[in-house]
């Protein structure tokens, strides 16, 4: 071997190593579940249950993708449905337009758990998730309201409400991290992801900077996951896929290409949390658009090559 062709060789094994050591792994989604959602959102995995909940906000309803069967089980809602967490193994919670309520899996029962402002009208509930102290987050997002005028609140198990933020527009992704320290979130409108110093035993949060500031052209940020080495996953509107950052440096780590430009959520799920699930939208997709792809509003996965962590259960 010459010399020249032994560099080449300790190049690409360099190059290689670097491309393996920043995640950058090329992975093709595939579809879970063909579905014409109109926008797919809130995917979640419950552990107990061994199934991916996902909504389809404007279809007003509620789907059970699952794995095994490869099919959905559905219950549908007389007003739109933006998220659901797990509570036990046969009870959820789903955030309604302008109500929290109680779903019983096995007979459909629902019940009230808090009222959320919806502004008479102007605002809905849109995007939330569990604390690792069983507090629901959820906030809210503009219709006819101005920008700024939605919120993020906190539900408990007994009811009460209490406000964390407001001069909201479009509030979404929502995570924790392993160490309870910190939440990262995301109103899409700022195109930036903040953390918050966290406080576990009050669930008060106190700004600490931003996080990661997406790209312009790469869509918005919408909902989001974290992984067990503390990276983040979001869902980019309008970006054509899920984009893994690590919020520390604020680096793009990886994007996977999903074929629809509105990508509207993601979660970690399976026996090991290693299937990322994606869920998709039709909305505002042109007809040349959702010609060109036909699969908007579908579920799909794929395997990235990192764990996710358990999600959290609403509780007392």
């Amino acid at each position: 071997m010459n010399k020249i062709s032994h560099h080449i060789i300790i190049m690409l094994v360099a190059v290689t190593g670097l491309f393996c050591a920043c995640g950058l792994q090329a992975v093709t989604p595939e579809l879970a579940f063909k579905a014409g959602a109109t926008t797919g959102e809130g995917a979640i995995w419950h552990p107990e249950r061994k199934t991916l909940f996902w909504v389809d906000i404007e279809g007003k309803t509620l789907y059970e993708f699952i794995p095994e069967k490869g099919d959905c089980r559905t219950w549908t809602f007389d007003r739109m449905v933006s998220t659901v967490v797990p509570e036990t193994e046969h009870t959820v919670i789903v955030a309604l337009q302008d109500e929290i309520v109680r779903l019983d899996l096995r007979d459909g029962k629902r019940s009230s758990v808090a009222m959320i402002d919806d502004g008479g009208g102007t605002l809905r509930c849109n995007d939330g998730k569990c604390d690792p102290e069983g507090r629901l987050w959820i906030g809210t997002m503009t219709l006819q309201a101005p920008r700024g005028s939605a919120a993020l609140y906190t539900v408990e198990s007994d009811g009460k409400v209490a406000k964390r933020l407001d001069g909201i527009t479009v509030s979404n992704g929502i995570v924790w991290t392993a160490d309870k320290r910190y939440m990262y979130y995301n109103d899409t409108a700022t195109g930036q992801i903040v953390r918050y110093a966290y406080d576990a035993a009050t669930g008060d949060i106190r700004y600490d900077g931003v996080a990661v500031t997406l790209e312009k052209g790469t869509g918005g940020a919408d909902g989001m996951t974290i992984d067990k080495e503390g990276n983040l996953w979001v869902a980019q509107w309008g970006g054509y896929g899920v984009y893994h950052y690590d919020p520390r440096t604020g680096k793009l780590l990886t994007k996977i290409d999903v074929p629809a430009p509105n990508v509207a959520s993601c979660a970690f799920g399976g026996e090991n949390l290693d299937i990322l699930y994606i869920t998709t939208a039709r909305a505002g997709l042109p007809e040349d658009k959702l010609k060109a792809y036909p699969l908007s509003g579908s579920l799909f996965r794929c395997r990235p090559g990192v764990s996710g962590v358990k999600a959290d259960y609403f509780k007392k």
